[in-house]
């Protein structure tokens, strides 16, 4: 224990200085200062690869010896063998807690795989005993508690299973008039009211459809190794056929699980938990002030995209020769935008009927878009921010495919990319990742 106590020491030394390089690094890039100078991106890009390199190796030789007594092979192993899909790898990556063999995110896990890009540094993950569930069970708030800082509140005292996690995903891009579809989803009888069991039968479609996706993967394993042992294991460590009373049943039926979920409890849940992560996002860049810039706005429209730097940088250096002077995005604004992005597929149509022959579109044909889509109402404030960082020629008209075809990768925060980059084209995709996040 001595010896690798030893170990793990020096290599969470070097994690926390390779930390403390990516927020410097980032912090010269939010200036805009790796921007104009060449020369500042490459050392960065020097010295952070020396450090990675340096951090891997520190990592491998601690793991060694510090987790020698191996249950079983790794995640990332395992997921390379299972040709897991994105979220099911993004779900095993950020669940930090386990109970009787199946992993599970805490409710802050959740909110960090949807708006950061790694999990917190931890050793292991939380082994999870009968009496933890009890804990948990007292502490998470009845229904008519429910609030926008909820999972915040609760943190790291709950449980959060795949199909779950899948369900919280596409609460997120859900817009307000499809609440009531969501809802109906569940309320098999059609009696207004949703209750334990029907709640389960939906994830039980999930984990069916999943079952079915991964034994035939099973299959070709099996053909491929001597045993499907690991195969198995893996599975199993998503989808257990225990019931396990979660956060979110306790949430919803309380701890008995007799009560019902009635339609505006629903809606107001799905609401409340869209408010927290934008809330989270605003207040990332905000740092406790009541608006955000322009620039930061830009930022975060940007943050899940797929450009490539140079047009990334693009974006950023148009909106900052087009503003005369700040003004600065509310919490209430910025909320209002990403409501309308949840209409991104209606207002896709309503721009292709109106303009028909794909001509750019004005502000005034926008606003016009976004009121027949969601009944509200945007800023003229950003609109006109919107139009500065997408009008491509500055002539007041907007290319509307390009800015829906950027808004869903933001809308989707990066679910809809399939493709995984390993090695050094992973750490370049990284560093291109830093240059977008702010400290």
């Amino acid at each position: 224990m001595a010896a690798a106590a030893r170990r793990i020491t020096p290599n969470i030394r070097y994690g926390n200085r390779f930390s403390q390089c990516s927020r410097t690094f980032r912090t010269t890039v939010s200036h805009g200062n790796a921007l104009k100078n060449p020369n500042i991106y490459l050392y960065g890009t020097a010295a952070a690869t020396t450090i990675y390199f340096g951090w891997k190796w520190m990592e491998r030789n601690a793991v060694v010896e510090a987790a020698r007594p191996g249950r079983r092979m790794t995640d990332e192993q395992s997921l390379r063998g299972l040709k897991l899909n994105h979220r099911e790898r993004r779900f095993i990556k950020f669940a930090s807690a386990e109970y009787e063999g199946q992993l599970y995110m805490t409710p802050q896990d959740f909110i960090e795989s949807v708006t950061d890009s790694e999990p917190r540094p931890r050793l292991k993950r939380r082994i999870l005993q009968e009496n933890d569930l009890d804990r948990f069970a007292q502490e998470t708030p009845i229904l008519s508690k429910g609030s926008p800082d909820m999972f915040r509140t609760i943190f790291d005292k709950g449980i959060i299973s795949y199909t779950e996690y899948l369900f919280l995903l596409s609460i997120l891009t859900k817009p307000q008039t499809g609440f009531r579809i969501a809802f109906n989803m569940f309320d098999t009888d059609g009696n207004e009211r949703v209750d334990k069991e029907e709640f389960l039968v939906l994830e039980k479609i999930f984990s069916t459809a999943r079952r079915d996706r991964l034994n035939r993967a099973l299959e070709g394993a099996v053909k491929s190794s001597d045993t499907g042992e690991d195969v198995e294991v893996l599975e199993d460590e998503l989808q257990k056929s225990h019931v396990v009373d979660t956060t979110l049943l306790l949430h919803f039926f309380g701890r008995k699980g007799k009560q019902d979920l009635k339609f505006e409890e629903f809606r107001m849940f799905m609401e409340n938990l869209q408010t927290e992560v934008l809330e989270i996002e605003f207040n990332e860049f905000s740092k406790g002030l009541p608006a955000i810039t322009e620039l930061d706005f830009a930022k975060i429209l940007l943050r899940y995209t797929y450009l490539q730097s140079d047009q990334y940088e693009m974006y950023l250096e148009r909106l900052l020769d087009r503003i005369p002077e700040e003004r600065g995005i509310t919490f209430s604004e910025f909320k209002s935008f990403c409501q309308f992005l949840n209409t991104l597929d209606d207002f896709a149509i309503a721009m292709r009927m109106y303009t028909l022959a794909d001509q750019p579109i004005s502000q005034e044909e926008f606003h016009r878009a976004v009121k027949i889509c969601t009944g509200e109402e945007l800023s003229p404030h950003i609109v006109d921010t919107v139009f500065k960082i997408f009008d491509d020629d500055g002539d007041g008209q907007l290319s509307y495919k390009e800015f829906i075809a950027i808004m869903r990768d933001r809308l989707h925060r990066g679910f809809k990319h399939t493709s995984r980059s390993e090695g050094w084209e992973a750490f370049k995709q990284c560093v291109k990742s830093e240059m977008k996040a702010v400290v």
